[in-house]
């Protein structure tokens, strides 16, 4: 076997659920820098109000809108870990692809749902003002879509191609 090729399930799959997540997270960056640059909404401010609702004291601190980043990207990774765990693995199983798609729409909008009537409401009622909900639920159904498109591209009941030198 060819060095450049891995076939170990467990490690690919552990592969695609972290790269789901970071592509998930960034996903989310993405579509608010654009929703940003349209509107009067600051994507730093955005990352400043991430990182307030968790750590309330760095609202006036310069690092507060990168640490809102990594805020993001570490809970994106940790809800991708747990959707994975519990639902994703079932849901393949039970209705394949198409049930790999609606159950990560399904619980990203239940997350952003939790998140903005209950979570953030207690937490930081000024971050559910930034941006409209509309925004704020295409920002997390894009999350939602990532996940099975960064599956279905990385197979791991195939070869892993590796890059290699």
């Amino acid at each position: 076997m060819n060095s450049k090729y891995v076939n170990n399930d467990l490690n690919s799959f552990g592969f695609t659920i972290i790269l789901a997540g970071m592509i998930g997270g960034m996903m989310e960056i993405g579509w608010v820098s654009i929703y940003s640059s349209l509107s009067s909404v600051s994507a730093i401010n955005v990352a400043r109000e991430i990182s307030v609702t968790i750590l309330p004291y760095t609202a006036d601190t310069f690092y507060a809108p990168m640490l809102g980043i990594f805020i993001h990207l570490l809970l994106s990774l940790l809800l991708v870990i747990f959707f994975a765990a519990i639902i994703l693995k079932p849901a393949v199983r039970r209705h394949g692809k198409l049930g790999m798609m609606l159950s990560s729409i399904m619980i990203l909008g239940i997350v952003w749902a939790v998140n903005f009537f209950i979570v953030l409401p207690i937490l930081n009622p000024s971050f559910i003002l930034l941006m409209p909900y509309i925004v704020t639920l295409i920002s997390k159904l894009l999350f939602g879509l990532t996940i099975p498109a960064v599956r279905l591209r990385v197979n791991t009941g195939r070869m892993l191609k590796l890059i290699a030198p």
